[in-house]
């Protein structure tokens, strides 16, 4: 793979890999989201507003000898906001490539969101992409969205979905008009079934519906899920037994960051009663596996 970012990141030298990280602020200051879809969104985790530069937030994560896959999310369509470059995340990626892997997101309602994910793939050296059903107004399983999943399924990198509630638009009039179903995990499934070499990433817990989630990563053996969102003392019991057990390959280390600080899933993850051999899985193995690292 050839493009401006190139990792460099000592898998010996860092204790976990954070495989959702948030980049919502950009080099010009300009914010992801709209003000008031950024406010609900930290009163919902309690953030204090609190938003980080990408260079930031490499340093964070430096300091804890941790790496972490960055990205942000391109919903013009919908919310009616330019979004921040994910060329501008693949570079400073680059800027940071001891700690930071960058994923690129592509609005599927662009006319060109397929010729880009090439771009951002084979002329950027971006290693997955971002895509968040509820907030991009889009049904992932529609086959009008399948050239796009074609396209990064050829690419041979991760497509990471958002699943299950949000704290984007939450506690305002209808959600700002946002609609949790289109983040059903089993929308997912579709896309799975007909893409089985296409690596799928479920992002959080997906409540309310983690057993759905359960059920497409047992079925189809290219889904994963990823922890993040939600603190792992607040994790679905269910969720704890299979990422203990028959998941405990395709189960990610997320914190959510800036929503949710790793120092603190870290501590709440300590304390779920997993197995030794399970931990580092979840921690580092899975990512590299997952991001091709080794």
């Amino acid at each position: 793979m050839t493009g401006v970012y190139e990792s460099g990141i000592d898998l010996a030298a860092v204790v976990a890999i954070d495989t959702h990280v948030h980049i919502e602020v950009g080099d010009d200051g300009r914010t992801a989201l709209p003000p008031d879809l950024a406010e609900a969104a930290s009163t919902y985790f309690k953030t204090g507003g609190t938003v980080p530069t990408l260079d930031a937030i490499a340093d964070f994560y430096r300091e804890r000898q941790m790496a972490a896959v960055v990205f942000t999310v391109d919903a013009e369509f919908a919310l009616g906001t330019p979004p921040i470059s994910s060329i501008e995340v693949v570079e400073g990626a680059a800027r940071n490539s001891d700690v930071l892997i960058p994923f690129a997101s592509v609005d599927p309602h662009r006319a060109d969101a397929a010729d880009l994910a090439r771009v951002l793939v084979s002329e950027h050296g971006a290693r997955g992409f971002k895509f968040h059903p509820t907030v991009q107004g889009f049904d992932p399983s529609d086959e009008q969205w399948f050239g796009l999943w074609q396209v990064i399924d050829e690419l041979g990198v991760p497509a990471l979905f958002h699943t299950g509630q949000t704290g984007i638009g939450a506690g305002t009039p209808g959600g700002h008009g946002l609609r949790l179903g289109l983040s059903n995990p089993i929308l997912l499934d579709e896309v799975a079934a007909a893409f089985p070499s296409l690596t799928i990433v479920m992002a959080h817990p997906s409540v309310p519906w983690q057993d759905e989630a359960i059920s497409v990563a047992t079925h189809k053996s290219n889904v994963y899920i990823d922890l993040s969102g939600w603190r792992p003392k607040y994790f679905p019991p269910q969720l704890v037994r299979a990422a203990n057990s028959f998941l405990q390959d395709r189960v990610l280390f997320g914190s959510d960051f800036p929503l949710i600080s790793p120092d603190v899933w870290m501590t709440d993850f300590a304390d779920l009663g997993l197995k030794d051999t399970v931990r580092p899985k979840i921690l580092k193995a899975n990512a590299v596996t997952l991001l091709g690292l080794a």
